[in-house]
């Protein structure tokens, strides 16, 4: 699963221009070393073959749904069964999101108490999970709410080790293909483990343990 990431990258507008974004939004952003459930998180939509980059709720919420509180459950959506989960279902066919990240955390299952590292890209760039999301409007009525959800695949050989899943991190030739594909077919070939000799881990303080620690230190090497 995904239970914590980091975006530290000092300029959102880099972010956009890698991301495609040409219209680079006006929005307040500061660089993030703990990024928990609930909280709001970088994305990119495409529109109108235009891509939009903004901020969605982490937690998904269907547009069905009756009560809020079902984002909580809905941080992660297995790519295995994605595409027939009521919950994901309609999303997965038309609401496709790249969530920004530059690392994230997991922890090994095999210490007591549990270990967290912190994981990235070995070229230390930022890159996107394959997220899903919603727009959900409170049936006493209100402003919608745009939430998402990340989804997660089994764990490549460098994160085995310490946990059997991991998030879905896109290679960057298929962001647009996860963005703008309209078959099944062609999403279900992106649904793959980004590939572990790209990528780096390091254990880390568990500071990370507690999402109100928001500091470089949650990255820092033990």
């Amino acid at each position: 699963m995904c239970g914590r990431f980091t975006l530290t990258a000092s300029s959102y507008q880099q972010l956009a221009l890698r991301f495609g974004v040409s219209d680079i939004p006006d929005i307040v952003y500061q660089p993030r070393y703990n990024i928990a459930p609930s909280q709001p998180v970088l994305s990119v939509i495409a529109t109108d073959g235009q891509r939009r980059m903004g901020f969605l709720q982490w937690g998904l919420i269907p547009s069905w749904a009756k009560d809020a509180s079902i984002g909580n459950k809905m941080i992660n959506a297995r790519s295995e069964t994605v595409h027939e989960k009521p919950s994901f279902r309609s999303a997965f066919q038309k609401r496709r999101c790249l969530i920004i990240a530059d690392g994230f955390y997991e922890w090994s299952r095999n210490n007591t108490p549990k270990q967290p590292h912190h994981i990235g890209l070995a070229s230390k760039e930022p890159f996107a999970f394959a997220g899903l999301w919603e727009s959900w409007r409170p049936m006493a009525g209100g402003n919608p709410l745009f939430t998402c959800t990340i989804l997660t695949t089994e764990a490549n050989t460098l994160i085995a080790p310490i946990h059997p899943r991991m998030p879905l991190i896109l290679p960057k030739d298929q962001e647009a293909a996860w963005l703008e594909a309209e078959d099944t077919d062609t999403l279900q070939t992106l649904l793959r483990p980004f590939p572990g000799d790209l990528m780096s881990l390091h254990p880390v303080s568990t500071l990370v343990n507690s999402p109100k620690n928001e500091s470089p230190e949650c990255i820092t090497p033990l």
